[in-house]
């Protein structure tokens, strides 16, 4: 887990920025609906692609769908229609940050990440 000890912003945002590839997963995390929640026993996990989400912030704020794309390098993650338009009307795919959205359905065909998370018992 990252841990930044200074409160100061500018050496928050360079340990952001300069944070190694292994840890830059953390930044992907976002939080589970209350029903996921009592499932697995844990408040957030790491958004991948295939997982269904309710944005929560932002213009797109009440929409819910399928995570699309995740960025590591940028930790924006791209969700089925949020969308803006650009000026010759085209609709272009929004980043959006993970902390924004709540996870409603986890994406389990990867056996480890099924492993991981435990499952109700």
């Amino acid at each position: 887990m990252v841990r930044i000890e200074s409160t100061q912003p500018r050496k928050q945002r360079k340990a952001i920025y300069t944070a190694a590839v292994h840890t830059r997963g953390r930044f992907l995390h976002a939080a589970l609906a209350s029903a996921l929640r009592e499932q697995y026993r844990t408040r957030s996990t790491r958004v991948i692609v295939g997982d269904t989400v309710k944005v929560l912030r932002g213009e797109a704020a009440g929409t819910e769908g399928l995570v699309d794309e995740v960025d590591t390098r940028k930790s924006r993650i791209v969700v089925q229609g949020v969308s803006i338009p650009k000026s010759d009307g085209t609709e272009m795919p929004r980043p959006i940050s993970p902390s924004n959205v709540q996870i409603t359905k986890l994406n389990l065909k990867d056996p480890r990440r099924a492993e991981s998370l435990g499952g109700s018992e």
